[in-house]
C-alpha cells in the first residue's frame, strides 16, 4: 500500500524530537516559574496507550519530578499555561507543526494535590478545542500561533477545594495506524477559591475515558476534504 509524501513525512517526524510539554501555569496575574506546581517530565515523549496509568499525569516513560507548590487560582477567572518543545525552550519552540489535533483542559477534585497521582475516577472536562473545517485549521495550530498559551477558564460553580489541573493535546500526524496518536499531558497543582459549589460535575476515569478505538483517536487527518471531527472524551462541564 502507497501512503502520501505528506503521510510518510509526517511519520518519520514522528520519531524525531518534536514533542512537548506543559511547563508553566500563569494564574491570578502570576507567572510562575518552570515546573512550579507543574510535575514536568525529564522527557518530552508522548504517551501512546490510552489504557496506561500514564494517560492521566504522564510518568513511565517520561519520569515526572515532583513539585512541593499548590497554587492559588480564583474560580471564574481565566488562566493560561505554557507548552514548550522543552524546559529551556521559547515561545517560538512549541512543538512541530505536524503534530496537528486537538487541545482540552481537565480537572479532578484531591484531597492533596501535591501528591494524588490523578489515576482513576473524578476528571472533567472544562475546556477543548479540535478542528475547524471552515479554516482547515487544527487546535495544536492555533496553540503554535499564540507562542504555546494555552487559555483555560476555571469553572465559577465548582466547589473550593485543591484540584489537579490537567492540560492536553493529542498529535494525530500518524493517528491512522494503531497506537499512533500521541498523548501530551502535564497536572498542575491547584487551589481553588472562590467557587460558589452551585453544580457537581459528572466525571470519568483517567485512564477510561479513551478508547483506542475512538474516531477522534484512530483517524486519518489527510483525508480531503477532512470530515467533521469529534473530540475525543466527555463533553465539557459548564456552569
Amino acid at each position: 500500500m502507497r501512503i502520501s509524501s505528506s503521510l510518510a513525512a509526517a511519520t518519520a517526524l514522528s520519531a524525531a524530537s518534536a514533542h512537548t510539554i506543559m511547563t508553566q501555569l500563569i494564574a491570578n496575574g502570576v507567572e510562575n516559574g518552570v515546573g512550579v506546581g507543574i510535575r514536568v517530565p525529564t522527557y518530552d515523549g508522548p504517551i501512546t496507550d490510552v489504557a496506561s496509568e500514564y494517560v492521566a499525569c504522564n510518568g513511565g516513560p517520561n519520569p515526572t519530578t515532583p513539585s512541593s507548590t499548590v497554587i492559588d487560582v480564583t474560580a471564574g477567572s481565566t488562566v493560561q499555561v505554557y507548552w514548550r518543545h522543552t524546559l529551556d525552550s521559547d515561545s517560538t519552540d512549541v512543538i512541530d507543526a505536524s503534530h496537528k489535533g486537538p487541545v482540552m483542559a481537565y480537572m479532578k477534585k484531591v484531597t492533596d494535590a501535591a501528591t494524588d497521582t490523578g489515576v482513576g475516577g473524578g476528571w472533567f472536562k472544562i475546556s477543548e478545542d479540535g478542528y475547524d473545517s471552515a479554516t482547515d485549521t487544527w487546535a495544536v495550530t492555533k496553540l503554535i500561533a499564540a507562542g504555546g498559551t494555552q487559555t483555560i477558564d476555571i469553572p465559577a460553580c465548582i466547589e473550593d477545594g485543591q484540584y489537579l489541573l490537567r492540560g492536553e493535546l493529542i498529535a494525530l500526524h500518524s493517528a491512522s495506524s494503531a497506537s499512533g496518536a500521541q498523548f501530551y499531558m502535564e497536572c498542575a497543582q491547584i487551589n481553588v477559591t472562590g467557587g460558589s459549589g452551585a453544580s457537581t460535575p459528572e466525571t470519568v476515569a483517567l485512564p477510561g475515558a479513551y478508547s483506542a478505538t475512538d474516531p477522534g483517536i484512530l483517524i486519518n487527518i489527510y483525508q480531503s476534504p477532512m470530515p467533521a471531527y469529534t473530540i475525543p472524551g466527555p463533553s465539557v462541564f459548564t456552569c
